[in-house]
């Protein structure tokens, strides 16, 4: 990927890109650490501030097995939040990428997340051999089940107690995208 970035068709006067971390950035991933309820559902307590810019100076974020990109928004290319792909394997060498997605609060409820995330599987799909692609989310985040749904994503069912989460254990909701699942592009422009 160049650092220009990889952009969604323009639909509705909304562009959305990804592009690697940036250490202007650094500041964002520590307040996502250090900001209880930024992240909404996936607060998992107070993380080391200082980790981000560790990790950054190792690979900036574009790991083999894993890594973040920014998602930028709109004309002004402002920093929206970031998109995560962690690998996995399930069978032999049946391997597969896990994504996940934070939006800063400014940013939610304005078709962003949906566009990231189909931006994301493009390029994992594109550069990677990998089949499938899952994500998982909180039965009670509505918004991110239908965001998944409008980037091509399928529900597959619910992970019992696969998450601590404020005290107890909690059931997800796991979806998936194949390689040769239609591309929620057409369905967005109608095509």
């Amino acid at each position: 990927m160049d650092h220009g970035g990889v952009s969604a068709p323009v639909t509705a006067d909304l562009t959305v890109r990804l592009r690697p971390v940036a250490e202007p950035d650094l500041a964002m991933f520590r307040r996502l650490r250090t900001e209880p309820g930024l992240i909404g559902l996936d607060w998992a307590g107070f993380l080391d501030a200082g980790e981000p810019a560790r990790r950054f100076a190792l690979d900036g974020y574009l790991g083999e097995d894993d890594g973040r990109l920014i998602v930028e928004a709109e004309q002004e290319r402002a920093a929206a939040g970031l998109v995560s792909y962690t690998s996995g394997r399930y069978a032999g060498r049946a391997s597969y990428w896990e994504i996940g997605i934070v939006l800063l609060p400014p940013w939610r409820g304005r078709g962003i997340g949906w566009r990231a995330q189909a931006l994301l599987c493009d390029y994992l799909f594109q550069h990677t051999p990998a089949q499938r692609i899952q994500a998982g989310t909180h039965p009670e985040n509505i918004a991110e089940q239908r965001a998944l749904e409008k980037a091509g994503f399928q529900l597959e069912g619910v992970v019992r107690a696969s998450e601590f989460r404020a005290g107890r254990w909690r059931d997800a909701y796991l979806y998936s995208r194949l390689r040769d699942d239609p591309s929620p592009w057409d369905a967005a422009t109608g095509g």
